[in-house]
């Protein structure tokens, strides 16, 4: 248990120990989370897409396209993330020369990210009412305007959300990768927490997380009740 005089000697340290490790390190992990979160949702949507159109009761139904791609993304879903950074080094290498630093672990953190995206933006479409759809169908709306025009408008909010959810589970991700030399808050935790036995920044680290994922909640409920409207 820390005494007073301890527990003031920390403080003490607190800004510079901040501005040192733990700012950049908070950098980093925005960084991350938020460039893989944006990757994840660009490549997802691909498969959503065609999920939506493939499915059973979709615009142009597929069962074998349906299927196959229902086994992809299912398959990406079950890896835990600690083995597809290992997995993913080879292809980590190939597109950006090195498989450790921040910049290397936004490629397993998208590929990890993208199928869960796709799952997510699948359901939010899922959720627009028929009868929307139906009525565009008889105005003459191609599949093209049904999916951009009127069900992603209509599943907005429900996107926003799924956005939301993404970026809180990538810092998640993000704070695992410095388990393997990913940087970021988890880098800062396991090196100087963990192996220097500094359980303050160990405690800083957590704490700061918290208010991440806290602050990225707030901001993703709002924009879902302003699109709500």
């Amino acid at each position: 248990m820390l005494d007073f005089a301890t527990l003031s000697e920390h403080l003490e340290k607190f800004p510079n120990i901040f501005e040192r490790i733990l700012l950049p390190a908070i950098n980093e992990t925005l960084y991350m989370s938020m460039v893989s979160t944006f990757l994840a949702f660009v490549i997802g949507l691909v498969p959503a897409v065609l999920l939506v159109l493939s499915d059973k009761d979709g615009l142009k139904p597929n069962p074998k396209l349906y299927f196959m791609l229902d086994v992809v993304i299912n398959t990406f879903r079950s890896f835990p993330f600690i083995i597809l950074i290992i997995v993913l080094i080879p292809v980590t290498r190939m597109i950006v020369g090195t498989s450790i630093g921040t910049t290397a672990t936004i490629v397993p953190l998208t590929i990890g990210a993208a199928p869960f995206v796709a799952r997510l933006i699948e359901s939010a479409f899922k959720e627009v009412d028929r009868g929307i759809i139906e009525a565009a169908k008889s105005f003459g709306a191609s599949n093209f305007q049904i999916i951009f025009r009127i069900m992603f408008v209509e599943a907005l909010p429900s996107i926003i959300s799924a956005f939301t959810l993404t970026f809180i589970v990538n810092i998640g991700f993000s704070a695992m990768a410095g388990a393997v030399g990913g940087g970021g808050l988890g880098a800062v935790a396991i090196n100087y927490g963990y192996q220097r036995f500094r359980p303050d920044i160990m405690f800083y680290t957590v704490v700061i997380l918290i208010i991440m994922v806290q602050i990225a909640q707030i901001l993703g409920n709002f924009a879902y009740k302003r699109t709500k409207k």
